[in-house]
């Protein structure tokens, strides 16, 4: 068996990934000068509370200023999150546990190779339906019915999306929809074998996204269309063969991105996933290698104000850390906009396909 220090586990917990928990939860994080403000996850489940709950990076603790009303850190609000959202009662071993395995953080291991693997159990947890294969290691997510996506409207045309750089074929081909219901764009979710795996919104109602976030898991007929997100990469159904045949994956934070991707270099030459986050679990960069890639080009958003920066201080240490992380398994380049050609939280191609080609051509090998 594996065992986790809770102090060791929290210090290696960078802010970055405190914010992909949140959002991983469907929590709709932004950060703010002291850390994270959030949607209460903590006692609603998403898309149902207030923009209430704060993270403080000084203490490394939460704040619910609202039906919590109380401080509690990061292993309380997974057991909270297990509680609401998966029906599971977590205690604080399996919380600390559920974390190591997200990030892939190690423990003390003992010698028995049978017992790493019987710490793949934690994560039956995680959802009701959730399937592992113990020797490969690899999750099979819980599948939806797929009857919901035929209720939405296709036909509305996507003007935000549109002037933003997406084509009509690409928003047709990823089966992306209009929900009247709720004011929102859906985005569908399948896993590298196409089986419908999740379902996101984009509200286009201004209050709604000031309230709840502009992006988060739809609740339709009481169904909560959720999925862990590290443990898979939105757009790889598409790309997987045009990864294999150019050996070249391209991870973008958001769905969005890798529309625009498409739209921008043609859908049959698509090699672009989105992480749906700011970090790359070992998992997906696991599912990248299997998919034949050799280089694998983390092309984020640029998250600083200027160089040299607090931000921009971060995201160096951030991509460092990833690359000692994963250099072993496989070429990590990063996308880095050092030259600020892009505007404050753009993605590398949020700004068109010439801009994109020049950061695509000055990437970082560390």
């Amino acid at each position: 068996m594996i065992s986790y220090d809770k102090v060791e586990i929290r210090e290696m917990l960078e802010l970055d990934q405190i914010f992909d928990i949140i959002h991983e939860f469907g929590g709709d994080p932004e950060y703010t000068n002291f850390g994270i403000i959030s949607t209460t996850i903590c006692h609603n489940r998403p898309g149902e509370g207030s923009r209430k709950l704060y993270f403080y990076e000084n203490s490394g603790l939460f704040r619910c200023y609202t039906g919590c009303d109380s401080t509690f850190d990061i292993f309380e609000l997974v057991q909270k999150v297990a509680d609401i959202q998966w029906g599971k009662n977590y205690d604080l071993n399996d919380a600390v546990r559920w974390i190591a395995y997200r990030f892939g953080f190690s423990g003390s291991y003992l010698e028995d190779e049978n017992e790493k693997l019987d710490d793949w159990k934690i994560i039956d947890r995680y959802e009701k339906n959730i399937k592992i294969d113990k020797e490969k290691q690899i999750v099979t997510l819980n599948e939806y019915d797929d009857i919901i996506l035929s209720r939405f409207n296709y036909s509305l045309k996507l003007t935000p999306w549109l002037n933003e750089g997406i084509s009509q074929a690409a928003i047709e081909h990823n089966n992306i929809g209009f929900y009247p219901g709720g004011d929102q764009i859906t985005i569908p979710h399948y896993d590298q074998n196409g089986r419908f795996i999740g379902l996101r919104g984009r509200t286009l109602c201004k209050e709604e996204a000031e309230k709840y976030g502009k992006y988060r898991p739809l609740k339709i007929n009481g169904i909560l269309y959720n999925h862990p997100l590290g443990f898979n990469l939105y757009n790889l159904n598409n790309s997987k063969d045009n990864i294999k045949i150019i050996e070249k994956a391209i991870v973008f934070e958001s769905e969005k991105s890798t529309l625009q991707y498409q739209s921008h270099f043609g859908i049959e030459n698509d090699i672009s996933v989105a992480c749906c986050g700011s970090s790359v679990s070992l998992y997906q960069i696991n599912l990248l290698i299997e998919a034949g890639a050799k280089e694998i080009i983390i092309a984020f958003d640029r998250q600083f104000q200027k160089p040299h920066d607090d931000e921009y201080e971060r995201l160096i240490k951030k991509f460092y850390k990833m690359n000692e992380k994963y250099k072993n398994f496989v070429t990590i380049s990063f996308i880095f906009d050092r030259n600020m050609i892009t505007s404050y939280k753009a993605s590398p191609i949020d700004e068109g396909p010439e801009k994109f080609l020049q950061l695509f051509k000055e990437r970082v090998v560390i």
